[in-house]
Parts: C-alpha cells; structure tokens; sequence
C-alpha cells in the first residue's frame, strides 16, 4: 500500500504548480528518443550538443535525422518502439506520430522515473523542453505554461538584448582585453554579425573606417572612445602605418579594442596587414568576418550575382588600379574571355578603361552592367549602363564611390521591385 502510494505521488497530474527549472548536464548519458520526425529533428541538434549518448528507435526518420545517424551523432534502431528500450536513460523525448506508443513509453518512463519530454500532451509529460537560446556562454531558457510563442518571443528578446548590448549583464570576473578585426558589413547597421555587434558594445577603443556602418557608432557608450582612421596623424606615417600603430598602443595599454571595417576584413580591406602588425608584437586578434558589399550590394539591389542557366561563376576585382597601370595585378584578358559575372570593388573612377580593356579583349560592348552606389543604405542608387556606355553615365550621372558595379547578364535577371 505505502508502495502504491509513493507510486501516485510521482504520477503526473495536470499542471497546478509552475514547473522547477534545471539544467541537465546530459554529457556521456543515456538519451532516448522515440520517433524520428520533425520534432526530433528539431531537438536532437541540442541534445548532440550536450554530449548525451543517444540512441534514436524509430521505423523511419527526416533525411536531416538520417544524416545524424550516417556521420555517427546518434545510434538509430529502426524498428516502433517495445517495452524496456528506456533501460538506463537518464532522459527521454517521446515524439511519435502513434498515440497509443507515446502512452506507453511514457509509463515505462514513469516507472522508471526518467525525466520524460511528449510532444504530443505536455500534461502527460514530466518535463517541457524551454524555448532556448544562447549568447557567449549564457543559456537562456524561459518557460510560460501551455503558451510556446510567447516562451520563443520571450527568449528572443532576451538573448537579442543580451548580444546588441541593450540588456546590460556584466561579468564578475576580470574581462580579458582583446582586439577584434571586426567586419561591419556594406554599411546598413542592421547587416553586421551577432558577435560583431556583441564585441562593439564591449570595447573600450573602436578605430573606424569612412565605409563603415556609422551609424552603429551612435549606439556605443559614452565611455568609448571613437577613432576616425581617415583623420588619425599619420605624420612620418603612411596611413596604414599609422593605424597599425595605433592598433598596437591602445592593445598595449590594456584596452579592448575593435577595428571596425567595412565589408569584410579580408576582401579589400587589409584586415591582413593589420593581423600581421599586430602578430609581429606578440598581440593576438579575432577576425570577425562581414558580409562582403561584392555580393550584398547587388543582391540588395536586385542583381543575383549567380543565377541558373546563366551564370556558373562570379568573379571579384578591386578595380583601384587601371588596367595600363604596371602596378595592376589584374589580368584583365583573362577575365574579358569569362562568361560568368564579373565585380568590382573600388572601381567608379577607373571604370572607363576597365570597359576599354574588357572590350579590347573581346567582351560584347553591349554586355550590360550596373552600377550600386550606397548600397543597402537609406541613399542607395542604382545606375544601368553597358561596357561602351558606361563612362559617360557615370559622368552625367554624376555616380560617386562607394559604389558596387556588375557586369555580366545577370543585371537583367533580377525583379523589378525588391522589399527592403
């Protein structure tokens, strides 16, 4: 009888007191999972992630699910369910399409008294999966009751605070300074990484490029401070030089520090140079990579810089440098013989002889092109032309860098009118 009654105190009941949270430290652990669709398709990544041992028994499974199973992430039986496969599970997630199978795994859990997840009646479950999410080694996991929109939108506005800086949760511990070669992307704030974003709100210094997403600058602390490259003295200095070394001073003294770019570090942006300055004095940096204005800008301004059954390969070229220059590391030869599309970066005042070059070397006259100037910002423009035109739209146009320009058939493939 007081066998029985220990039984029932453990039996679940409809919900009538908030659920204890905790968080299970499943590394090395029996899981099990019954049912292989898209519930465990959606929760396995998370499980794998723990470290849980986890063995999926299931008829059939999603092809993402059968891809964990392939590379060894999981051990899948693939029959229904029977009595006992629950044996030594710390933790099951019963997520079947059959009621009657859900029923009963969920008793043998009971008995068992493993921690059981149903997908198919929370009430009958003895724990809920949280909506979850992280940022810097912080889980955040929120719970609302029989409500999981409100749980996710909860969770969401937490961890976005958490990583744009607008939820304020500082370290006890001593914070390491660091540097950070941080791309910003093609100039819209919004178009800047997580951790980009994340690391700018933790600096101390940020060294700012003219291209950058400025307008994430106005977001900083008061504490920061700002450091225009393009106004820093460069005296007996080049300007790389110059920012090199300040890199290497504000490190020195101890500060976090953010080198903010645009675009990506590593496309045009001598993100390299600066690593390597700041290798030679023995200061480690992270790269933080951006979204490149070589394909973003076009695909804001409705330019597919690939498209099927018209371009196969696209190609990205700082045009800097003319063509005639004997610094030039193009060749543009080769590049007028492509049939894929061709980018340049940096290009709007030399864009006349390229076209020269290009056509000189056998690219159509009328091969169309585009020119994006400020893209994805509020001032964004875009200019068509073709090679034997295009010198004299920019010049009555009056199209100023920054400015993306495509070349190739995919500038008419792309739709009239895009959201932004």
């Amino acid at each position: 009888m007081a066998e029985h009654a220990e039984h029932a105190d453990h039996t679940a009941q409809p919900t009538t007191h908030p659920a204890y949270p905790v968080g299970l430290r499943l590394a090395g652990r029996r899981v099990v999972v019954l049912g292989g669709g898209q519930v465990a398709q959606r929760r396995l990544p998370a499980l794998i992630a723990a470290g849980a041992e986890i063995t999926l028994i299931s008829p059939s499974a999603t092809p993402s699910v059968d891809v964990m199973a392939e590379t060894g992430e999981i051990t899948w039986i693939k029959r229904r369910y029977e009595e006992g496969d629950l044996a030594d599970a710390w933790y099951v997630l019963v997520a079947t399409t059959d009621a009657a199978t859900n029923a009963a795994a969920s008793a043998e859990a009971e008995r068992s008294r493993t921690w059981c997840v149903r997908s198919d009646d929370a009430e009958a479950a003895t724990a809920w999966t949280p909506a979850t999410g992280r940022s810097e080694g912080v889980t955040v996991a929120v719970l609302t009751g029989h409500d999981p929109r409100r749980s996710a939108a909860v969770r969401d506005a937490i961890v976005e605070g958490l990583r744009d800086g607008s939820i304020a949760a500082p370290q006890h511990r001593a914070r390491t300074p660091f540097v950070a070669l941080v791309g910003g992307g093609p100039g819209d704030p919004d178009l800047i990484t997580v951790r980009g974003r994340r690391l700018l709100t933790e600096a101390d210094v940020v060294i700012a490029d003219r291209l950058g997403p400025r307008d994430l600058l106005d977001e900083l602390p008061p504490h920061v401070e700002v450091i225009d490259a393009a106004k820093i003295p460069y005296g007996r200095f080049m300007a790389q030089e110059a920012i090199n070394n300040a890199l290497i001073e504000h490190a020195k003294a101890g500060r976090s520090v953010v080198r903010l770019k645009g675009g990506d570090p590593f496309v045009f942006g001598r993100g390299m140079e600066e690593a390597q300055a700041l290798a030679a004095e023995g200061i480690a940096c992270t790269v933080v990579p951006g979204i490149s204005s070589s394909i973003s800008v076009p695909g804001a301004a409705g330019i597919p810089v690939t498209h099927r059954g018209v371009a196969h390969e696209f190609t990205v070229v700082s045009g800097h440098v003319a063509p005639e220059d004997p610094r030039s590391l193009v060749d543009w030869a080769s590049l007028a013989k492509l049939t894929g599309t061709l980018v340049i970066l940096m290009g709007v005042d030399k864009i006349g002889k390229i076209a020269e070059a290009l056509i000189a070397h056998g690219k159509a006259p009328e091969t169309p092109l585009a020119l994006v100037q400020e893209g994805t910002t509020a001032a964004q423009r875009r200019v068509d032309a073709t090679l034997a035109t295009v010198a004299e739209t920019v010049r009555t146009q009056e199209v100023r860098p920054p400015a993306v320009i495509v070349i190739g058939e995919v500038v008419t493939e792309g739709p009239d009118r895009l959201v932004s």
